[in-house]
């Protein structure tokens, strides 16, 4: 896990969607737990989303609250 990632949960905005403009550490658990199931899309995005579902689905989401500004 590269820490960098986790600083960019904190800064990147949702591109698209239901959820556009918003933060990808403050999507919901369902919202993550369908794109774990229908496939996260391509690139560096899928990527911090599959990072952030691991988080969320192992309680560890407070790793998060340090790096907020």
């Amino acid at each position: 896990m590269n820490p960098e990632n986790l600083k960019k949960l904190v800064e990147v905005t949702m591109p698209f969607g239901k959820y556009q403009g918003r933060i990808l550490a403050d999507l919901p658990g369902n919202y993550l737990n369908w794109f774990a199931r229908e496939g996260f899309p391509p690139g560096h995005l899928g990527q911090l989303l599959a990072l952030l579902h691991e988080l969320d689905h192992n309680g560890l989401r407070t790793l998060l609250d340090p790096l907020r500004k």
